[in-house]
């Protein structure tokens, strides 16, 4: 290898540690609070939200870790069927698909890092909230728990 080419791998091994460590990111937006009501506990975390398509298409994809009091809020606009997937999200997560007024319909635990398979929300939702695998059963939340934050309508 020539010193040139000897440079220019080095340069691109450099970028390429840069990028990942980049997109291993533990946050990429403002924090903004959010609360989940149970029926034994209100639980107050941090959320980033997604509002546009672009940030909905990204999500927590490229992440390395998801601290436990953390998660992202994504709103669709309007009540409807959604679906999510995990391509290039490389840690699992439970999917809480609420409707409108935050109630939680239906949840998806422990979804598989990676995965190009729809996760589908059974019943229209208007928001999902993520956050790692395991917060459902580690906070006690079930389908009819409701997550309150500034963009949900209060009931």
């Amino acid at each position: 290898m020539t010193v040139t080419g000897f440079r220019r791998t080095t340069l691109a091994f450099a970028l390429g540690v840069l990028l990942f460590a980049s997109a291993g990111r533990a946050e990429s937006g403002p924090l903004e609070p959010l609360t989940i009501e149970t029926d034994a506990k209100v639980h107050a975390i941090e959320v980033e939200v997604a509002r546009t398509p672009e940030e909905r298409g990204i999500g927590l994809m490229h992440r390395t870790e998801l601290a436990p009091d953390r998660g992202m809020l994504f709103d669709f606009g309007a009540t409807r069927p959604v679906a999510m997937w995990m391509k290039n999200t490389l840690i699992p997560l439970d999917m809480f698909f609420a409707d409108q007024s935050g109630l939680i319909v239906t949840i998806a635990e422990y979804t598989t890092p990676l995965s190009e398979k729809r996760i589908r929300s059974g019943q229209p939702a208007r928001f999902v909230l993520e956050m790692i695998g395991g917060s459902a059963q580690r906070l006690g939340i079930a389908p009819g728990d409701r997550l309150r934050h500034a963009l949900i309508e209060q009931p």
